[in-house]
């Protein structure tokens, strides 16, 4: 049994039991997220620290909104990590927005490390378009 202190005190230290858990914890953190509801529909708040505009991708398909992040390891050649702690590889969120959204019915924004995206609230009536017929 390891004493806590020698992982507080001791940035070096590792406990080859708890490998598997504090990996699973630190990709927990990440993609943290925000539902806030308005009148007309919802804005979503994701934060993604670390990862820049071109390494994070929104995507609707069937009625689903999946964020996918990711992040390559950087690699150095005159050294290396003792410790590594940052993240590197992808994750993915998903989200039910509902049937009838369209892409461009979804705004998005990323500033600060934080992906904004606006969503409207889902139109329940499918809107048919009148069809005529041409009587001659």
């Amino acid at each position: 049994m390891y004493d806590l202190f020698d992982t507080f005190f001791n940035p070096w230290y590792e406990d080859n039991s708890s490998k598997r858990t504090q990996k699973q914890a630190n990709t927990q953190n990440l993609m943290q997220t925000d539902i806030f509801e308005y009148a007309n529909g919802y804005e979503l708040s994701m934060d993604l620290p670390g990862y820049s505009k071109d390494e994070v991708q929104a995507e609707l398909c069937d009625g689903y909104l999946t964020i996918t992040a990711t992040k390559s390891a950087e690699q150095k050649d005159d050294g290396k990590y003792l410790r590594r702690e940052r993240y590197a590889g992808s994750c993915k969120r998903t989200f039910r927005v509902g049937d009838y959204l369209r892409q461009e019915d979804i705004k998005a924004s990323f500033q600060n490390g934080v992906l904004t995206l606006f969503i409207p609230k889902e139109n329940k009536k499918k809107i048919e378009e009148s069809k005529y017929i041409t009587i001659e």
